[in-house]
């Protein structure tokens, strides 16, 4: 079962443990839920903005809600393994107030930094208890012990929230316990869920419950930068991605980007990359490294099409 696949259909398990046997490239995974996950065996590469960030054997990952870019590489003979825990707000929000009520737990979170504000990626070295954990829930998959089991699934979930929000504090725990601020996961889903669509800010702002002055404040405070030109970085991106894993022409690329105007879809990307399209396709044929090759760079500011 594909990452993407576990997580779109609502009926799927809180618990899925995903594999991947072939190198497959590049995969575009959409979530609607936080996920945990922990890699088995193999190595995972996540391509955060202009970096490719590395999730190898024993190290924990979260995933905020929205678009990732993924490759989960197999490792000699063995297939690529890893155990993903999906949540929502409520789940986490449940889960704290019993381990609350129940065990007195009393949590704290001083953590702050670069690495992890309002970050929608955070990996880390698994602790000691993280790994036992996680190889034990290895075992009761292979057993298929949650099969359509909630009950065993939320016991599962409950101890890893345990375990996160018991240590010290630290970047996943701090991305953690931030995800359980229902405000932000409203704005933030709403802000994802538009990212391909044509949508001017003020019908944001409306379905954000927020005055278009309110809502260019919030979306500063979580993004660093003004809508428009964040979508315009998202939508460019997400059209590199497609230009060195498929064999779309560059219309159609620019068209699912949103860029219905082929030229001016180009000059964005100019300004952006220093090449055009065409050029970059030529000078990244679906290297792996291809979003570290041109390393940090300055998208455009570019005035909102009325």
């Amino acid at each position: 079962m594909s990452m993407q696949e576990s997580v779109m259909m609502a009926e799927e398990p809180m618990i899925v443990k995903y594999v991947e046997k072939n190198r497959t490239g590049i995969e575009t995974t959409t979530l609607s839920r936080y996920a945990i996950g922990y890699v088995l065996h193999g190595t995972q590469y996540i391509y955060d903005g202009d970096k490719r960030r590395c999730v190898g054997r024993g190290e924990v990952v979260y995933l905020g809600i929205g678009r990732h870019y993924i490759e989960s590489l197999p490792e000699g003979q063995q297939p690529f393994e890893q155990i993903l825990f999906y949540y929502t707000q409520a789940d986490l929000q449940r889960v704290l107030a019993h381990l609350n009520v129940t065990y007195r737990l009393k949590i704290t979170n001083s953590h702050s930094c670069e690495n992890c504000r309002n970050s929608s990626l955070v990996v880390a070295e698994a602790s000691t208890a993280l790994r036992t954990f996680f190889q034990n829930t290895n075992n009761y998959l292979r057993e298929c012990n949650f099969h359509r089991d909630e009950t065993a699934e939320n016991i599962k979930m409950t101890e890893l929230v345990y375990l996160i929000a018991s240590q010290e504090d630290g970047c996943i725990k701090n991305r953690v316990l931030c995800s359980v601020d229902a405000v932000q996961e409203t704005f933030e889903q709403v802000i994802y869920d538009h990212v391909f669509k044509p949508v001017p800010i003020e019908v944001l702002a409306e379905k954000t419950h927020r005055s278009l002055t309110s809502f260019k404040k919030e979306f500063r405070r979580h993004f660093r930068i003004p809508p428009h030109k964040w979508y315009v970085q998202q939508r460019l991106r997400h059209s590199r991605l497609l230009l060195i894993s498929t064999t779309k022409s560059i219309s159609e690329i620019g068209n699912e980007c949103t860029f219905p105007n082929t030229s001016h879809y180009i000059k964005l990307f100019k300004r952006a990359y220093h090449m055009t399209p065409a050029a970059y396709r030529q000078r990244n044929p679906g290297a792996l490294d291809a979003f570290d090759a041109l390393g940090e760079v300055e998208e455009p500011m570019v005035k909102r099409a009325e």
